[in-house]
């Protein structure tokens, strides 16, 4: 059986004016490592989660449980 796992990251931002709401992780990265702002990236949690926890959770992301090749109750689709 396959396992899946859920990681809650926290990413603190410090710059001289407000973010707009609408950065990828990708351009706050760049904002940090390159840019005019300093940040912070802390891992806050690891969850190994069960296949339905998986499957709600996907839901839960605006995806579904066949993008880990699941059915709705977290059981693998055989091929």
């Amino acid at each position: 059986m396959s396992k899946f796992h859920r990681t809650v990251i926290e990413v603190v931002v410090l710059s001289e004016t407000p973010l707009d709401g609408c950065e990828d992780l990708g351009a706050i990265n760049d904002a940090i490592t390159t840019g005019d702002c300093v940040g912070t990236v802390k891992t806050k949690s690891q969850t190994e989660l069960t296949g339905r926890k998986t499957a709600d959770a996907l839901y839960a992301a605006g995806s579904e449980p066949g993008f880990f090749q699941l059915d709705d109750d977290g059981n693998k689709i055989e091929d």
